[in-house]
């Protein structure tokens, strides 16, 4: 790679372990081969909107990686814009059509389970899983992720994920992975046990935090505007400042501080593993779960957004600053699992086309009724129909006509109701080919085919009509706004590469997350079996060609 023609961030200073982008003035030179180390960072629910909203007031580690290899327009090309079938993307650099990761949550109605939801990051085959509390899994993952790759190389690579979410360090560290450690209740917890003492110190301290409870966090001067009460079911959101009281976890867990207990495991993790200073080349994944934990909660336009934008600035920059005092050559790829859209009432307010929430009558209660009541089929102790998300399917106990006389019944109910978008049936996306070409470009068929499993997916797929959010009823403090949609706002992600030395360098065309992955093994000379990736290499030289070896 080029020489850097743009300052990065240097050493820490006492009181932030970090200093602004702004204020520094020498470029440094560009490390000689691969980096040690690959941080790869998926900020959840960070849309390309959010993005190019708050970049102007970067000045940390989102500042820092602006001056790298910035891609705007990253598209999570599928419909199922959801967490686990974003984070598979990533680092396995395939589609979700192929990975198998097709939603946070399906069904296989011929499996044992049955009508019984199964989690992505999940192994059902153990008698104590459950979707609520499962036994935390990449089973279901049908490829394997980079840090895999890696691994099979050169078996002193070290493959690392941390995340406040359990599917999130599945899909980006795959099968075989050294150290993965994800949130739950109030602790951070481990996979297979293998508990370090960084880990035992850092729950700890947020075990003594959660007791002492803190403050709101200081308004920045950029969110005055933002600063706004909206009336939201029987509540309101928008002027919240994350006041901590004491004992409250899930307060904890969606707020600015989840991310950084998150960034103090992760640096934990890179002492006392030595991370990037081995004989091989590691991997350390950080999903940053506390953007998606706002959104849902108190929507994305609000002054807690606002908040979180700076705090995970903040964050980065001193991960960031941690390994530059590290003396660590490494390479940082920043992206998100998918974007997500603002709450109804605040869009209403700003006279958003369309905005509303989805009606009763797309229920599950109800369009079984209505299913039953076009076609006179009804199974007896068990619904007829069953699903979650936009996948629907039709009760295994009918006989096979039956089932497509249902399908064919709740297709045409659907594709009726003035909120529906599109719909297809298992068969239509089975003989739809696999799209290529721009993403932005691609029909709602297409993008439903990028995500559709011929044994996961629903019977019958729908996808919600642009602007409508999927939760009937706002859950104050919870859920008041999501993702999930085959739209932009959802789709749309930034991808942003940083090393020393890299030259500044900006693409505004279409891209896809499955591009990372066979970028990073570029950057590392790594080599992968041919057809491995469904994306390709990116250019991060701004037409050098030197980083997929043009």
């Amino acid at each position: 790679m080029r020489r850097m023609i743009l300052p990065l961030a240097l050493a820490a200073t006492a009181a932030l372990g970090l200093v602004s982008v702004q204020s520094l003035a020498r470029p440094a030179a560009a490390p000689a081969g691969p980096p040690r180390l690959i941080v790869a960072i998926s900020v959840d629910q960070l849309s390309s909107d959010l993005y190019a909203q708050y970049r102007p007031t970067y000045r940390y580690g989102l500042a820092r990686l602006g001056q790298g290899a910035v891609f705007p327009a990253g598209y999570q090309s599928h419909a199922a814009t959801e967490t686990c079938p974003g984070h598979s993307t990533l680092l396995t650099g395939t589609r979700p059509a192929r990975n198998g990761i097709i939603a946070n949550t399906w069904f296989e109605p011929d499996g044992p389970r049955g009508s019984k939801p199964i989690y992505c990051a999940e192994d059902e085959r153990d008698p104590a899983s459950s979707p609520r509390n499962p036994v935390v899994s990449a089973y279901h993952l049908k490829v394997p992720t980079l840090g895999e790759y890696m691994k099979q190389a050169n078996p002193a690579s070290r493959n690392v994920a941390v995340s406040a979410k359990d599917r999130s360090v599945m899909m980006m560290g795959g099968k075989n992975i050294d150290a993965g450690y994800w949130w739950k209740g109030s602790s951070f917890v481990t996979l297979g046990g293998r508990t370090l003492a960084r880990s035992v110190r850092q729950n700890a301290a947020v075990s003594a935090l959660l007791k002492k409870g803190a403050k709101g966090f200081a308004i920045p001067a950029n969110c005055s505007a933002t600063n706004l009460e909206i009336p939201v079911g029987k509540g309101t959101a928008g002027n919240g400042t994350f006041v901590l009281e004491p004992g409250k976890a899930d307060a904890f867990r969606a707020s600015p501080r989840m991310d950084g207990a998150t960034v103090d495991l992760a640096t934990a993790l890179v002492d006392e593993l030595k991370l990037g200073q081995g004989p091989a080349p590691d991997v350390l994944s950080v999903s940053l779960s506390a953007t998606d934990y706002v959104g849902h909660a108190t929507g994305t336009a609000g002054l807690e957004m606002c908040i979180q934008m700076a705090e995970l600035d903040r964050h980065l920059g001193r991960l960031f600053a941690h390994l530059d005092n590290r003396g660590i050559d490494y390479a940082v790829v920043l992206t998100a699992d998918h974007g997500g859209l603002d709450m109804p009432e605040r869009l209403d307010q700003q006279a958003y086309p369309r905005a509303s929430r989805v009606d009763n009558s797309l229920s599950l209660a109800v369009l079984a009724k209505a299913v039953s009541a076009k076609t006179g089929l009804q199974v007896m102790d068990s619904p007829l129909v069953f699903g979650e998300g936009g996948d629907f399917y039709i009760n295994r106990a009918l006989k096979p006509a039956e089932r497509a006389r249902a399908a064919e019944a709740l297709l045409a109910i659907v594709r009726d109701n003035r909120q529906v978008a599109a719909a297809y049936s298992s068969q239509e996306l089975a003989k739809t080919p696999l799209p290529s070409g721009s993403p932005e470009m691609w029909s709602l068929k297409e993008r439903a085919r990028a995500s559709w499993d011929p044994v996961r997916s629903g019977d019958v797929v729908v996808m919600l009509d642009r602007g409508i959010t999927p939760i009937p009823e706002p859950m104050i403090g919870a859920y008041i706004a999501t993702h999930g949609s085959p739209w932009d706002y959802d789709r749309r992600v930034p991808m942003l590469f940083w090393r020393k030395g890299m030259s500044n360098f900006e693409q505004p065309h279409p891209v896809e997350t499955i591009d990372i992955a066979p970028t990073l093994a570029a950057i590392l000379g790594l080599k992968v079996p041919d057809g491995a990736f469904d994306g390709r290499c990116l250019d991060l030289d701004g037409g050098a060609g030197n980083t997929c070896g043009g």
